[in-house]
């Protein structure tokens, strides 16, 4: 399959192409710092344990999925949009641990559409 018909975001026959379009795994403790990634161009550190993963290319809307996942303490904790944050070119991602935002040391977030 050629780059261009992968990258499009529908099927040679005109019907919705839904796949994964962003991730990212990052450090997110200290100085935030990607590790890999596609098509996130940065991340943005709002505070203890919010995020905000800035797109290369946008979404054609808000209407996604963000899946989130993090690691703290060498456990994983469950993890949830900071602020319900979701625009084309950006999302806002938190990392709850006890009932309060903490820094992980990896985060994964993936996005679908």
């Amino acid at each position: 399959m050629s780059t261009a018909k992968f990258n499009t975001w529908q099927n040679p026959d005109g019907t919705e192409n839904y796949k994964c379009r962003a991730w990212v795994n990052f450090n997110g403790t200290g100085t935030v710092a990607i590790r890999a990634s596609g098509n996130v161009t940065s991340i943005t550190d709002n505070g203890t344990g919010d995020y905000t993963v800035n797109f290369t290319t946008a979404m054609p809307d808000a209407n996604y999925a963000a899946t989130v996942t993090a690691t703290y303490n060498g456990g994983s904790w469950g993890t949830l949009p900071a602020s319900g944050t979701y625009t084309s070119s950006a999302v806002r991602v938190g990392n709850a641990g006890t009932g309060a935002f903490v820094d992980a040391a990896t985060v994964n977030v993936a996005i679908f559409r």
